[in-house]
């Protein structure tokens, strides 16, 4: 489901029990169990053991669980891709992808699973070729963008209204969108800035993001606010659906609500909001 809440994306070290087991408290939409950047190479293999007891054992509720393997062609990437396939995981996030090849060589170790792909792009030819990457396999669910990694690349720098990477931000929200597919935005490094992280959200929401990836649960509450449908837009919505239905009923294709045009493309985001907001209200 495309339109599920992903609001908070929150990356857990694999290599960590103790967060692994609080992570099934969390408010958190998303859950990314962390077999890469989040270890170390010579905790790898515990951290593998770990993620797939901590996913035997459940108990994650409404939480989708990801988990981030270790990049293919790396010492660990094929046992990684291995448990994944063999536990209740919801997806496989694979990182630096480049290549439509890379999700193709995934996907076929996934045959016979219910488990969806998800794809990091978080590097410049990961950008440049998102929609190819997109299009690469029914089995792909969404892309999480990696601007850390991405701003390294572009020898850029990190300010706070992220002028280096916003072209890349576009380009893959454009990438998702013509394929259905989801699209999270990158993490905010700096945890005591907490105003700094609002303004990056409230901008991630404007580029059309549907949520983003954090490094700590304090910004749950946060991320799940901006990245939920107000209440204002709620209200709008059921007030133009209404207007528009009963418009339609009278043969009109068009309807103005207090001095605004209202056509059926209009609707489907109203309905798609009422409906997200229906799924988190039933949480």
């Amino acid at each position: 489901m495309t339109d599920r809440p992903r609001r908070s994306v929150l990356y857990m070290p694999g290599s960590n029990s103790r967060a692994l087991a609080k992570a099934r408290s969390l408010d958190a939409d998303v859950l990314i169990l962390d077999l890469e950047d989040a270890v170390a190479p010579d905790a790898k293999t515990e951290a593998r053991r770990l993620v797939a007891e901590a996913l035997a054992e459940g108990g994650y509720g409404h939480r989708e669980t990801l988990v981030r393997i270790n990049a293919p062609g790396t010492a660990w990437a094929e046992d990684d891709i291995r448990m994944v396939a063999a536990s209740s995981a919801n997806g496989l996030l694979i990182p630096k992808v480049e290549s439509p090849d890379t999700v193709r060589a995934v996907e076929a170790a996934l045959t016979g699973t219910g488990v969806a792909l998800w794809c990091m792009i978080e590097t410049p030819l990961g950008v440049l070729r998102a929609a190819e990457i997109a299009a690469a396999s029914s089995r792909l669910a969404g892309f999480v963008m990696g601007t850390s990694d991405l701003v390294k690349d572009l020898r850029a720098r990190h300010t706070p209204g992220r002028e280096a990477v916003l072209t890349a931000l576009s380009l893959t929200v454009l990438a998702a969108r013509a394929y259905g597919l989801a699209v999270i935005d990158g993490v905010h490094l700096d945890l005591d800035d907490a105003e700094g992280f609002d303004a990056a959200c409230r901008q991630g929401v404007t580029l059309g993001f549907d949520g983003k990836t954090l490094i700590h649960p304090k910004t749950i509450d946060a991320a799940n606010r901006h990245f939920a449908p107000s209440e204002a837009e709620i209200a709008w919505s059921h007030r133009i659906i209404a207007a528009f239905e009963a418009a339609k009923a009278e043969g009109k294709g068009v309807v103005v609500v207090d001095g605004k045009l209202v056509e059926e493309l209009h609707v489907i985001g109203a309905r798609r909001i009422v409906e997200l907001a229906e799924t988190i209200g039933a949480r």
